[in-house]
């Protein structure tokens, strides 16, 4: 994965005007936290993910987001909080990612937009919506002093994106502000806008929450279909076989042996989104008899998964992959292998884990690897 990426997540707010005490940041959304969602979606594009918690909560944010995920005391503001996260951007990261924890939902996808337009050249860039009402400029007594041109206005979102030097030197102003593209602006640098989406909205206010209930749970009028995989491949005696891995490749590993790449992550994926679309299983589509497939990389098994789930009818909502194993160690590249394994599949949310058998059975004893998956599809019900 070239450019990479780093998060930064300020997640000080309070929740007050939700009626909570607690930070803003830990309030329940359909079962998880509004942290919990926002890092979840962008970890599928992120190398390094960092969240500046109110003080007092760094230990609850850090057990709910795990090791993985870098906690830090956030300041008394949004800006300051910003700030003490760019000190712990790793260096290898060319982009950065700034995104509000109370715009838990804005998908993966639309992080993906924002990374591309910085990829294609641009140093700033944010996503903003349409407005669609007209907005009225008043002074100190509230009366009109103008009318703005309503087609000229964007409402901004966030993930906001920037090249790495670029955030850095804006953030070097003592201005506070809540929008990090208006230190960029003071700067004189262009700011692309993006479409944004109403997944992106912004989460204060009950009425708010209650919008973003019904965008988590599915609409009744969808069929939920639930599919388990799971795939094994012992090591393969060559030593010049080449490990992959959630679609990564592993140097200095000795592979599995299989007649496609051995890829036991994205096999089971395949295998759970095929049970879910009632397609069969990872064999009666991709079975060893067939030429096609030899040498076949996990990526692209993946991806004709995708396209045949959805000739189906099919949509994916999600799939949770389990890597079994005592070796390659995943943590360290967990963020980059969720990234490869969600761009085959269309930017479809991934999570991957990983575990060891305690010694026991073919995992356990070193002789190869294995994986568990599910899938959550869903299919419109006209």
């Amino acid at each position: 994965m070239s450019d990479l990426v780093a998060v930064i997540i300020p997640a000080g707010g309070s929740g007050e005007r939700l009626g909570a005490k607690i930070p803003k940041a830990l309030v329940q959304l359909g079962g998880k936290t509004l942290v919990e969602h926002a890092v979840a979606n962008m970890a599928p594009v992120a190398n390094q993910i960092i969240v500046a918690a109110p003080a007092g909560y760094e230990a609850q944010f850090q057990d709910l987001l795990g090791s993985e995920v870098l906690v830090i005391t956030g300041g008394l503001t949004r800006t300051f909080s910003v700030k003490k996260a760019l000190a712990h951007v790793e260096k290898e990261n060319e982009f950065i990612l700034v995104h509000d924890a109370a715009r838990a939902l804005a998908s993966t996808a639309l992080a993906l937009r924002v990374i591309d337009s910085l990829r294609a050249g641009e140093r700033a860039v944010i996503p903003g919506i349409a407005v669609s009402d007209t907005i009225k400029r008043v002074d100190d007594d509230n009366y009109v002093t103008k009318t703005l041109t309503r087609s000229k206005l964007r409402a901004v979102q966030t993930p906001q994106g920037f090249t790495r030097k670029l955030l850095i030197k804006a953030h070097t102003s003592p201005d506070d502000v809540t929008d990090d593209a208006g230190l960029v602006e003071d700067r004189g640098v262009d700011v692309k806008v993006i479409v944004g989406e109403e997944r992106a909205m912004k989460i204060t206010t009950m009425h708010d929450l209650a919008i973003a209930e019904r965008m988590v749970i599915p609409n009744i009028t969808n069929e939920m279909r639930v599919g388990i995989g799971t795939d094994a491949h012992a090591f393969s005696e060559n030593p010049a076989r080449s490990l992959w891995l959630g679609g990564l490749f592993w140097p200095s590993e000795i592979g599995v042996d299989g007649h496609s790449d051995g890829d036991v992550a994205a096999h089971a994926i395949c295998d759970a989104l095929f049970a879910a679309a009632a397609l069969g299983d990872l064999g009666s589509n991709f079975g060893t008899s067939d030429p096609k497939y030899a040498g076949a990389s996990g990526a692209q098994l993946l991806a004709e998964t995708l396209q045949r789930v959805a000739a189906a009818g099919y949509a994916i909502n999600n799939v949770s992959v389990q890597i079994v194993g005592n070796r390659p160690k995943i943590a360290a590249r967990r963020a980059e292998a969720i990234f490869a394994l969600s761009q085959s599949l269309g930017g479809a949310p991934v999570s991957v884990s990983a575990t060891t058998t305690d010694g026991l059975g073919f995992t356990g004893q070193g002789l190869g690897l294995s994986a568990i998956a599910t899938a959550l599809l869903l299919r419109n019900a006209g």
